[in-house]
């Protein structure tokens, strides 16, 4: 007899009304900002583009949301970890997808990890209020 495990997931509403926030808060701040949400398996779940939001910004808000759940941490949190090793900080800054800097965050439900969001086109600081609108978003469909 095998025995099911229950794994949550985000919801493709869930995700479309994350990255609509995050883009929203960018735009609120003057920025154009692009947002993605990934699945706890990093796959593209949701992505939004503001009109004129940088084009090489695609790609990194997107690696930002992949780095932040394959890690379980916001990626600002990853570089802190290994900004004091040499080695291990250069390795890791030639892996495919990984990104050691703010704007990705992981997405958690009652202490299940089930995503990860990304936001890249303005500062640090500023994706991070973006995503972080974006995981607000995503607490309603809770």
């Amino acid at each position: 007899m095998m025995a099911c495990i229950r794994q949550d997931c985000i919801s493709t509403e869930a995700a479309l009304a994350a990255v609509h926030a995050a883009v929203k808060a960018g735009a609120e701040m003057g920025c154009k900002v692009n947002a993605a949400v990934v699945d706890a398996g990093g796959h593209l779940v949701a992505f939004l583009r503001e009109n004129g939001a940088f084009l090489h910004s695609v790609g990194i808000a997107q690696d930002k949301a992949y780095t932040a759940v394959s890690f379980g941490m916001p990626s600002a949190r990853l570089y802190e970890l290994i900004k004091d090793n040499p080695a291990l900080r250069d390795g890791m800054a030639q892996r495919d997808r990984l990104v050691a800097f703010a704007g990705g965050f992981p997405i958690s439900i009652d202490g299940n990890l089930i995503g990860g969001i990304g936001v890249s086109g303005a500062s640090e600081e500023q994706d991070c209020l973006c995503a972080q609108a974006g995981l607000a978003a995503i607490q309603s469909y809770k």
